[in-house]
């Protein structure tokens, strides 16, 4: 099970312009998971304004985040500190250290969290697959790993559309075509009783 978490409109912040709710899924409560706590989709690659409402959420439920380390790889800026709702957090990077889609998030108190950072122009559908992968509390996969895997699957899927789209521009018929579809036969033969082994 994953969660998604936003942070909840106050009356303060519908006075003002509305800002999207925050994009994270969580690994659920109970013992650690191999290598991810979860994923969060920003929705761009400015650390500066994506920190704050990140820790907004994960400050009351892992204690202050006080450090955060990413890989420079995809991040064109990394700020030294990032001021958050009433504190500072650290910011540092390592490059050959540390996964290039994971952002790891530190609390003095709680101790350390990763989070598989989804690249903010994730289609959707993908990036809801990354989600809940990440968010699997049995899952042992990378952050790196799963991005490729969901490269993967997504060109398994335009190529399967690809192949479709051949199949009716060469005169197949298309699926939406109720008398274009083949009957299939019915099965008249009833199945042979199987009974259950004890």
């Amino acid at each position: 099970m994953t969660a998604i978490i936003s942070l909840p409109p106050t009356a303060e912040a519908e006075d003002r312009s509305s800002s999207p709710p925050l994009r994270l899924s969580l690994a659920p409560l109970g013992p650690p998971p191999a290598l991810l706590d979860g994923a969060w989709w920003p929705r761009s690659r400015d650390l500066a304004a994506e920190l704050p409402s990140l820790t907004a959420v994960l400050d009351p439920l892992w204690g202050r985040i006080t450090r955060v380390t990413v890989n420079p790889t995809h991040w064109p800026i990394v700020p030294h500190k990032v001021p958050v709702a009433g504190h500072v957090v650290k910011v540092g990077w390592f490059l050959a250290e540390q996964d290039p889609h994971e952002l790891m998030l530190l609390s003095y108190r709680m101790g350390r969290w990763n989070l598989l950072v989804v690249p903010p122009t994730t289609p959707p559908v993908t990036a809801a697959w990354l989600m809940a992968a990440a968010s699997d509390p049995l899952g042992t996969s990378t952050a790196s790993w799963l991005m490729e895997e969901a490269a993967r699957l997504r060109t398994v899927s335009e190529t399967d559309r690809a192949v479709e789209a051949a199949w009716d521009s060469e005169g197949g018929h298309a699926a939406g075509d109720p008398a274009a579809r083949p009957r299939i036969p019915a099965v008249t033969a009833p199945l042979p009783y199987q009974p259950m082994g004890r």
